[in-house]
């Protein structure tokens, strides 16, 4: 097992700077593209609490590969996450797109991304790539370790309590108030640069900063599983949107479907 391929097991994220070479980024950089110019139906604008400010998002679009396969079948990402795995084959799950700007656009709330997906496994992967550079302060942050740690409930990113359950009725607990108590969690940043690549576990405790008047934060994240991914149909685990996908699966199984693009 290399470096890399034990931190990421052991801390659920790697940073790598300059993983991508140009033309790999500018691939990147024109799926992005695609994404906002060909909004799904998921797509949507989260409000900033006092603010007109633009915090964009969208994700599972079920044209999503008429935009993204050449990038995706030609970019070295689905290797580098094959070797933080320790080899075997890789499957595209979904992507998902961040635009903010135009002013103070708030901080995406604490949450883990398994919380809301129907998988489970250690070979699971987030590819986070951003198309502008990003200080430390204003980066995405992790609790180190945590996805060897408890599930909670997904945030519903209500613009008064980050906290708020997706699904109340849920035996998943709250989120906890990371924010208002930082200095009890280790929490990890790095400042990332266009060409750097994080690459973080869907159960990780993650959140990102905001954005601040003259800022703009375009972010690409790239959504990967493996060989020894199950189906895990979690209280609230609704992802993949893939027609049928649920009625055909059982707890346990392994999580497959023809929809998934296999990359290596």
């Amino acid at each position: 097992m290399t470096d890399l391929s034990e931190t990421y097991a052991r801390d659920g994220v790697v940073h790598l700077p300059g993983a991508l070479d140009a033309p790999a980024l500018a691939a990147a950089e024109a799926a992005w593209a695609w994404s906002v110019a060909n909004p799904g139906p998921l797509a949507s604008n989260i409000p900033t609490k006092g603010s007109t400010a633009t915090f964009y998002q969208d994700l599972y679009n079920p044209r999503v590969l008429s935009g993204y396969r050449e990038m995706l079948e030609a970019s070295p990402i689905p290797r580098i996450v094959a070797d933080l795995w320790g080899g075997g084959p890789v499957w595209f799950m979904y992507e998902q797109v961040f635009l903010k700007e135009g002013g103070e656009a708030r901080r995406t709330p604490w949450h883990q991304d398994s919380s809301y997906l129907a998988v489970a496994g250690d070979q699971l992967a987030v590819a986070w790539i951003t198309f502008d550079r990003v200080s430390a302060a204003d980066s995405l942050e992790f609790v180190k370790g945590s996805h060897r740690g408890r599930l909670y409930n997904g945030s519903r990113f209500d613009v008064d309590d980050d906290t708020l359950p997706t699904h109340p009725k849920s035996s998943l607990p709250i989120l906890p108030d990371i924010e208002a108590d930082r200095a009890a969690w280790d929490i990890v940043a790095w400042p990332v640069e266009p060409g750097d690549l994080i690459v973080f576990h869907p159960k990780m405790l993650h959140g990102g900063a905001p954005t601040h008047p003259g800022g703009r934060r375009r972010t690409l994240t790239l959504r990967f599983f493996g060989e020894d991914a199950v189906y895990d149909p979690r209280e609230g685990g609704a992802g993949p949107r893939v027609e049928g996908f649920h009625q055909r699966m059982t707890p346990g199984a392994p999580f497959r479907d023809p929809a998934f693009l296999q990359l290596a």
